[in-house]
């Protein structure tokens, strides 16, 4: 995950976190983290009209103690796979962060 640092085109510098949802699920919790550095989440919430994308940013805010404006889906938002930036926050921070948090 340590090479997956980049710059937001607005100047601001932060992170970018690949993740793959898993919606409907018993609880909201981060289960594992494949050999590639996706991030395997699963979210209670279904997928429909956006509730997975909105409770998997305030999962992560709350996993990575940010404000929900730190975060946004970059790429994937119609699907399972989705490309998360977190603004403010280099990788390796983000790595520890999450992986003290996998279930």
């Amino acid at each position: 995950m340590g090479s997956r640092s980049f710059h937001l085109h607005d100047g601001k510098k932060g992170a970018a976190l690949a993740v793959r949802v898993t919606p409907r699920a018993s609880k909201n919790e981060i289960v594992d983290i494949l050999s590639d550095g996706t991030v395997k989440v699963h979210l209670t919430a279904p997928p429909l009209e956006g509730k997975a994308n909105a409770a998997l940013l305030e999962f992560l805010a709350k996993v990575l103690d940010v404000p929900l404006k730190q975060l946004d889906i970059v790429a994937g938002a119609g699907g399972r796979d989705k490309l998360i930036s977190v603004i403010d926050m280099d990788a390796n921070t983000l790595h520890k962060k999450i992986v003290d948090h996998i279930g």
